[in-house]
């Protein structure tokens, strides 16, 4: 039997393939691009707490392995830690940026921990809060919803340290404030995830460059404030 040819059929595989090899070279073309952003991204990250450095003694920068930096150093007397966190975990909201400040006490204190959390949601992976063993009733009114935890808190320390969270609290970028016999602890935003970036391609871009040295300024006193309240003063 003759062999036959469809030279039509030959004409569409070519075509094919040249629809084939410009699809190939559109892809790698997007591969590159976003290996370019990511560089770029990543050395934005880097540089997020550079300024922050100079309000610490002896600081000490380190990069985390998801590019973002840590801060250790020393203020007033206390070990200090700054943590750039990145949280995308609640659905229909747009990626948080957090600013995790740790004030570590020169010395242990005997005493409760009281915590307070804005709007809960239970995907709050670097609440300290959520740690603590008890739930306990909000001592001061709010117009968002708080979770408030401790252990060991009695009446006194609720008291004491009700008109310091509602000060603080006022501030809508505050997210959670806790105070331990150890030290004290704030988490606060410092950025929301562009929507653009996140709509289209699920990625966390956030239009910021450097924390301001004046919020952390702020955040030193704040955790200075909490450290000290249920303290004992000085003789």
């Amino acid at each position: 039997m003759p062999l036959a040819f469809d030279l039509t059929g030959l004409k569409l595989s070519a075509g094919g393939m040249g629809f084939l090899v410009f699809c190939i070279i559109g892809v790698a073309m997007l591969a590159a691009l976003a290996r370019r952003e990511l560089t770029t991204e990543l050395d934005r990250r880097k540089t997020l707490l550079d300024a922050a450095a100079g309000l610490l003694d002896n600081p000490r920068l380190t990069i985390c392995s998801d590019g973002y930096p840590r801060l250790d150093g020393d203020s007033h007397g206390h070990r200090v830690r700054l943590e750039i966190v990145s949280d995308s975990l609640v659905p229909r909201r747009l990626p948080q940026l957090w600013l995790r400040s740790t004030l570590i006490a020169s010395e242990e204190a005997v005493g409760p921990s009281i915590g307070v959390l804005a709007r809960p949601a239970g995907t709050e992976f670097y609440s300290r809060v959520l740690c603590l063993p008890d739930t306990l009733t909000p001592t001061f009114a709010s117009d968002i919803p708080m979770l408030m935890r401790g252990g060991r808190a009695t009446e006194e320390a609720l008291q004491l340290t009700s008109n310091l969270f509602r000060t603080l609290f006022a501030d809508p970028t505050l997210k959670e404030a806790v105070i331990t016999p150890r030290g004290s602890g704030i988490v606060r935003q410092i950025a929301e995830g562009d929507r653009g970036a996140h709509i289209l391609y699920r990625q966390m871009r956030f239009p910021i460059s450097q924390v301001s040295p004046d919020l952390v300024r702020n955040a030193l006193g704040e955790l200075r404030m909490l450290n000290d309240v249920l303290r004992p003063p000085l003789a």
